[in-house]
């Protein structure tokens, strides 16, 4: 069978709902996400090949007229699993006009499901393919081990994040027992001496190599966890029950 898997969404986003797009691999397989997530998907241990949505016209479907190839391009696919155009009915009767074989799935667990995000994808896949996760996401990097803290202070969203100052006591502490090094994402307000590094794969690399990570409901702090670094996640208005990062090495702290 021929799979197409289409997960947009922030990098957070896609790493939780990592383990049911490995759930949904087949002997032939591709996944197209946002730009930024196409680096990534070397480390994603799963096989296949990633394009990014943008790169294909395919939020022009629905709009105007399709762009040139695309729906050959879709028609090559026995199943298109989609996490794009759940909530654009416009989208929804171009494809099945064209007969194009589209399961949509929700981008987003609704509010008071009462399940981990993981949990919500796993869920919404096992009907479709067997499904024999952990619920971890896993992103493989390889390297030396440093001896350095990383510590992220940002988010997606200023009301998730822990005060700054707060951070930098906690930075200062954390320097008695190892080097502490900050990092900012390409998106990120200023920070003097953050690592700023905006190719996902090589973050993902750096990060793994960190001796722990603190960092805010993020999706760095997801990427921190997927690569096995030790994680403290600190949460204030978001509800880690089904937002915090998943791991052996991850805990969460909560404030207010």
């Amino acid at each position: 069978m021929r799979r197409l898997v289409i997960r947009p969404g922030a990098i957070g986003d896609f790493i939780v709902s990592l383990p049911a797009v490995a759930c949904l691999e087949t002997e032939s397989f591709e996944v197209w996400t946002t730009a930024r997530m196409v680096p990534l998907f070397p480390l994603m241990k799963v096989e296949g090949r990633a394009r990014a949505i943008s790169s294909t016209g395919l939020d022009l479907l629905g709009i105007t007229e399709a762009p040139e190839g695309l729906v050959e391009a879709l028609s090559e696919f026995d199943s298109i699993i989609s996490w794009y155009g759940a909530n654009r009915p416009e989208f929804r009767k171009t494809v099945a006009a064209l007969g194009l074989p589209f399961t949509f799935l929700e981008a987003l667990p609704p509010e008071g499901v009462g399940l981990h995000a993981t949990d919500f994808y796993l869920e919404q896949v096992r009907g479709i393919a067997e499904c024999h996760s952990d619920g971890i996401p896993r992103i493989e990097c390889h390297g030396v081990p440093g001896d350095y803290a990383v510590i992220h202070p940002f988010s997606g969203s200023a009301r998730k994040n822990w005060p700054l100052e707060k951070f930098r006591a906690l930075a200062g502490k954390l320097e008695r027992a190892m080097p502490v090094k900050w990092c900012a994402g390409e998106e990120d307000p200023p920070l003097a001496g953050a690592v700023r590094i905006d190719n996902l794969y090589e973050l993902a690399c750096w990060l793994a190599k960190a001796r722990m990570y603190i960092g805010n409901d993020s999706g760095i702090t997801h990427l921190a966890a997927a690569v096995g670094t030790p994680v403290l996640a600190l949460f204030g208005p978001t509800d880690p029950e089904v937002w915090a990062p998943r791991g052996p090495h991850v805990r969460v702290g909560r404030w207010k």
